[in-house]
Order: structure tokens, then C-alpha cells, then sequence
């Protein structure tokens, strides 16, 4: 019984739910990738059928359902899920209210241009390869990788006994901070946080304080607070009103909404006389109006208090080193 919920707890950890350090993939996300690269996927080509991917990536490496398949590819193709999306969707991908994608016979996708880079050289011998699970074909076991993909975008998973939650950072200040840890190991947190001060989420938003990306960076854990953006607007006569443009990371904007709505309905806060949303393809827009004489600064700091247009981002900076 020991040995086999051993087995089975690596398999998960492994297998499944923690990325690998070198490519910061896990096993389902390289499979798709590879094979849309395989079958000429790629940024210069037109898009494919979802559907088509998940076939093939279900059919030659990943035997293991094709919803679990199809949810990682639109994860990948979402802009508020990821940093830098590996995957262009056409199509209905979800959005930022917990909208569903729709089903995979209408989407079409292909790889974005930093997937490419991901797997660039993959036919020079730059990685090992093993058998598939039947071993008809063989699968790489991580990718080149020329992009720090793991820093970049994060990952997020819970194992058996264990979990990751990565936060994302800009691309150009983990870069500069990798060249600046190889002209010298012996760097300090302190100096590299210098360089990239901390992560940057794909929805925005103003981390509070230091002291938690500091703990992170140094042990692996730790919590940042992440308040979302927004302004109050004059408008003479007619009072202020609150404009949210930012919301923090894997927060469902529909939901804030509705919750901000009901504790104006239980008088929780008082003073908001309307709720509109006015997002659109350009960007996230809610608009709060409020009452006559009530002052904006008091009710931002109510909404701040009790909604998760201030939320914590706990980072537990875990993944798999050399198996």
C-alpha cells in the first residue's frame, strides 16, 4: 500500500500537476505544443481546427481524455491567463467573467511566435526523446526552451502533498536578470530585485509593499497583495464616480461586479447609486457611479476592504529539478 501510494504520488507530481524547471511546462502543455509543431502549427501558417489538435495530441501522446487537452490549449490561447499566450485562438477562448470557450469543433488555433521559440532546434539533438505511451513514436522530454518560459508565465498546480503557484514576470526584466546571474552567481536577492522588481500580471494591477515578493524570491514563499487600478473621476455638479481599468490576477470580473452590487443591496456600502460595465475588446472598463456628496476616496477603500479588487497572491515557487 506504501509503495503504491508512492508511485502514485510522483506519477501526480511528475507526471501531472508541477512543471519542469527547464522548459516550465507540464507534461499536457509540451505535448500540445510539440505536436502543433509537428504538424506545421505555426504563427506562419494559417489556423487549424481545435478539434484537429486535440485529436492529434490525444491520439499520438496524451491518452487521457480530450477535455483535459482542449482546457490547456485555451488556457495557453487566453491574454488574461497568461503573461505571454503560447497559442493564437480564432474564436470564442472564454474571457475574463468565466465565460466558457466554445466547443473545440468551432475554435481554430495555432502557435504564437514565443511558442516557437520554445521549441526552436527541437530536430538538432538539443533534447531527449522517448517512447509515446505506445510506443509507436517518440516525445521529447522537455523543450529547448530559449525563452525562461517558467518565470515568464508561471504555473499554477496542486500535487499530492504538495502545490505550485508561480506568478508571471516581464519577459525583458527576467532576461536581463538571467544575464546578469550568469556574469555572476554570487548576485544578491536584493540586486536582482533591482532588475525585475517583482512579478507582472497578464490583468494588471499594483502590487502593495515588497516584503512579500523579497520572501519569495529568497524561500520559495510568499504573499503579495494585489490592488486593482482605478481612478475617481470629477464631474462637477453631478459628483464622482469610480473607474476600475485593472483587476487583479484571476479575479472574475463578473463576479466582483455582482458582489459589489449586493453589498450595495444589503447596505453593506452606501453611496453607489449604479454599477456599469463597459469592457470591450480594448479594455476593462467599470464604472461605479455614486451618490451626490458622497466622497470617492471613502468608498474605493470600502470596495478595497471588502471585495477582491484587493486580493493576496500567495507564491510558492515549486517545480521539478532532474526528475
Amino acid at each position: 500500500m506504501k509503495s503504491s501510494y508512492i508511485d502514485y504520488a510522483m506519477s501526480v507530481i511528475i507526471g501531472r500537476a508541477i512543471p519542469d524547471v527547464r522548459d516550465g511546462l507540464k507534461p499536457v502543455h509540451r505535448r500540445s505544443l510539440f505536436s502543433m509543431w509537428e504538424m506545421g502549427n505555426t504563427s506562419d501558417k494559417p489556423t487549424k481546427k481545435s478539434a484537429r489538435v486535440v485529436g492529434d495530441v490525444m491520439g499520438k501522446y496524451h491518452p487521457h481524455g480530450d477535455a483535459a487537452i482542449y482546457d490547456t490549449i485555451v488556457k495557453m490561447a487566453q491574454p488574461f491567463s497568461y503573461r505571454y499566450p503560447l497559442v493564437e485562438g480564432q474564436g470564442n477562448f472564454g474571457s475574463i467573467d468565466g465565460d466558457s470557450a466554445a466547443a473545440m469543433r468551432y475554435t481554430e488555433v495555432r502557435l504564437n511566435p514565443i511558442a516557437e521559440e520554445l521549441l526552436q532546434d527541437i530536430e538538432k539533438d538539443t533534447v531527449a526523446f522517448v517512447p509515446n505511451f505506445d510506443e509507436s513514436l517518440k516525445e521529447p522530454t522537455v523543450l529547448p526552451a530559449r525563452v525562461p518560459n517558467l518565470l515568464v508565465n508561471g504555473s499554477s498546480g496542486i500535487a499530492v502533498g504538495m502545490a505550485t503557484n508561480m506568478p508571471p514576470h516581464n519577459i525583458r526584466e527576467v532576461c536581463t536578470a538571467v544575464c546578469r546571474y550568469l556574469e555572476d552567481p554570487d548576485v544578491t536577492v536584493e540586486e536582482l530585485m533591482q532588475i525585475m522588481p517583482g512579478p507582472d500580471f497578464p490583468t494588471g494591477g499594483v502590487i502593495m509593499g515588497s516584503e512579500g515578493i523579497r520572501a519569495a524570491y529568497k524561500t520559495g514563499h510568499g504573499k503579495v497583495i494585489v490592488r486593482g487600478v482605478a481612478e475617481i473621476e470629477e464631474r462637477g455638479a453631478k459628483g464622482e464616480r469610480i473607474i476600475i481599468t485593472e483587476i487583479p490576477f484571476q479575479v472574475n470580473k463578473a463576479r466582483l461586479i455582482e458582489y459589489i452590487a449586493n453589498l450595495v443591496k444589503d447596505k453593506k456600502i452606501e453611496g453607489i447609486s449604479d454599477i456599469r460595465d463597459e469592457s470591450d475588446k480594448d479594455g476593462l472598463r467599470v464604472v461605479i457611479e455614486l451618490k451626490k456628496g458622497t466622497v470617492g476616496g471613502i468608498i474605493l477603500n470600502q470596495l478595497y476592504k471588502h471585495t477582491a479588487l484587493e486580493s493576496t497572491f500567495g507564491i510558492i515557487n515549486l517545480a521539478i529539478v532532474d526528475n
